[in-house]
């Protein structure tokens, strides 16, 4: 009986260190194994969406109302992460380098020009590089039913 108390208070430990602490932002959830970023085009490879639970490193969010931001892909470009609905927001600054954990929809999309074009001006780009925009791009898009940023 005593080493089934101390198995089930290690598992209890260990569970709860498992989980980082952090801020939700939408939806909360649970997860055990977040897949990497460096997985989602492996996964959209023979689908064209994919549910899942990623981790990722946020490079910038919305400087205007903190309705998307981005984080970095194994090539160093940015994936921009929505929310669905537009039914929460993220801080609107700080989160540069921060981890979080994102639950939502992957699925490669066709951003317009018109649409790169506002997310350049949200970004607080110059009106030249809002301008040099001319081309629609093809891109891995992600729509968060919610996000947790990590403290640490």
């Amino acid at each position: 009986m005593k080493n089934f108390v101390i198995l089930f208070l290690s598992c209890v430990l260990f569970a709860c260190s498992a989980q980082e602490s952090g801020t939700y932002y939408g939806e909360t959830f649970e997860y055990s194994k977040p897949k990497q970023v460096s997985e989602l085009s492996t996964l959209l490879a023979n689908n064209e969406t994919a549910e899942v639970v990623l981790s990722a490193e946020i490079i910038t969010s919305c400087a205007k109302k903190g309705c998307w931001m981005s984080i970095k892909n194994e090539a160093g470009e940015d994936i921009r992460v929505t929310f669905k609905d537009y039914g929460f927001f993220v801080p609107t600054e700080g989160l540069g380098g921060k981890k979080a954990i994102i639950k939502g929809e992957a699925s490669v999309e066709t951003t317009s020009v018109e649409e790169l074009r506002h997310y350049a001006e949200d970004a607080g780009k110059s009106q030249a590089e809002i301008e040099s925009i001319n081309q629609a791009k093809e891109e891995i898009s992600f729509v968060a039913t919610g996000v947790k940023i990590l403290d640490k």
